[in-house]
């Protein structure tokens, strides 16, 4: 929070199902001097994509939405799309996976390829850099710990830290972030980029895109019957996630907390008025870090409810089914992640896959994770399932879920959260396995 320059912060932490920790830092509404409280709202970004997909899953499920379908079949008033002169396909499957070639706030092409260029190239220049190191290390026995990661994971996160304080990125200077316009409907916000070209063909690369996410969310109104808020409301309350809104300017949400800023000068200022109407799917839902945990649990009992078979029928099914997660949670080819190097994305999640290169040298856990940034927040949502043992299964021993989740948000935008909630998911484990020890 102090590296950031962060007005306030909440973070909460659940382990193997319990929330064991959750505290506000600092002001939720620094004129007023109000503090952040565990039951703090505040807007959680992009993380509002992973509650759209839990949507989705439901629907698949219930055989009421195709994945891999031509949106038109929901949407028709989505054009059908051409590239290069040959007509192409855009299903849900790739709007989740953001192949779809959809365009994100920047609309010209050719910044959009001069960025993740320059993007691949930095990437390129840091393997090579840690292929040296490694070639250097190797013959040495090296502590095995999984606690600890390489400095070079850390320069992204340390670079934007000694950087100005809620500096903008050039994301955040795209109009489009700042648009104050009210959208009655999912289906009158496809208008901003409907008729804009797609990027790339579909399927064929990768490209972020919170607009791919409003075209989804029309997917969900039309394949559910139900308005997309209403759809996704009802399912908040099943989810006992009673905190989770609309980020609605209007309505009055009760712990809402105020977001901020820093200016040219470096002043701490309010942010700037917004609608985030146009994307309710993509960024534009409001939380409590204890709903999210929520949400990260009802995921992670799901996701390992299959595993426990011999229970003679005391165990609850899941939200969703174990395959279903594992659908959701498995990486998907030509995507990549910015957050974490050590990631690729999957469905409306960044995963990373259980790995160890070299003996008596760093593990990677599995784990996945989404972060989130908006005018005036940022956030992170990230599941650390315990690697279950089969014997200890069999032994009716423990319940899903078994894991750490780590939920964090704050009221400034810009500010790199994915590598702290990592550090603090693996010291609640550490100290998980250290009192079974004991």
């Amino acid at each position: 929070q102090d590296e950031a320059g962060v007005p306030g912060m909440l973070v909460g932490v659940a382990v193997d199902g319990e929330e064991v920790w959750a505290e506000g830092l600092g002001y939720a509404d620094v004129e007023n001097r109000v503090v952040c409280k565990p039951e703090t709202i505040m807007r959680i970004a992009s993380i509002s994509k992973c509650l759209t997909m839990m949507a989705v899953a439901k629907l698949w499920e219930e055989g009421k939405l195709d994945l891999d379908a031509p949106v038109q079949k929901y949407v028709p008033e989505f054009p059908e799309k051409v590239y290069e002169g040959e007509k192409v396909t855009i299903t849900t499957r790739l709007l989740v996976s953001h192949l779809s070639g959809i365009r994100h706030y920047e609309k010209d092409t050719a910044k959009v390829k001069e960025e993740k260029e320059k993007a691949n190239r930095a990437l390129r220049l840091t393997k090579c850099r840690q292929d040296k190191e490694q070639k250097e290390k190797e013959g040495k026995v090296i502590e095995k710990t999984d606690s600890v990661k390489p400095r070079e994971e850390h320069e992204g996160e340390v670079k934007s830290r000694n950087s100005k304080p809620g500096r903008r990125d050039k994301e955040f200077e795209q109009e489009e972030y700042y648009l104050k316009e009210k959208f009655e409907s999912v289906i009158e916000s496809l208008k901003i980029f409907k008729n804009d070209p797609l990027f790339f063909k579909p399927g064929s690369q990768f490209l972020y895109s919170t607009y791919g996410f409003t075209l989804l969310s029309a997917v969900v109104e039309r394949a559910s019957g139900q308005k997309f808020t209403d759809y996704m409301l009802k399912m908040f309350r099943d989810l006992d996630m009673l905190s989770t809104v609309l980020d609605d300017n209007e309505a009055m949400i009760y712990n809402r907390a105020r977001c901020y800023v820093y200016n040219k000068k470096g002043r701490l200022v309010n942010a700037p008025y917004v609608d985030n109407s146009y994307k309710w799917a993509g960024g534009g839902f409001l939380s409590s870090v204890g709903d999210l945990l929520k949400f990260g649990n009802a995921l992670l009992y799901s996701y390992q409810a299959g595993q426990f078979k011999n229970t003679n029928g005391r165990l609850l099914p899941g939200y969703l089914k174990p395959e279903t997660v594992a659908m959701m949670w498995t990486p998907v080819p030509k995507t990549e992640v910015s957050w974490d190097r050590d990631g690729k994305y999957a469905m409306a999640w960044a995963v990373v896959e259980k790995k160890q290169q070299c003996g008596c040298c760093r593990q990677q856990r599995h784990y996945a994770s989404h972060t989130g940034g908006a005018v005036g927040a940022s956030s992170v949502l990230l599941i650390l399932p315990e690697e279950l043992d089969s014997a200890t299964i069999g032994a009716g021993l423990v319940a899903p879920p078994r894991g750490v989740i780590v939920s964090i948000i704050c009221n400034m935008q810009s500010v790199s959260l994915n590598s702290t909630a990592l550090k603090i998911a693996r010291e609640f484990d550490k100290e998980k396995w250290a009192q079974c020890v004991d």
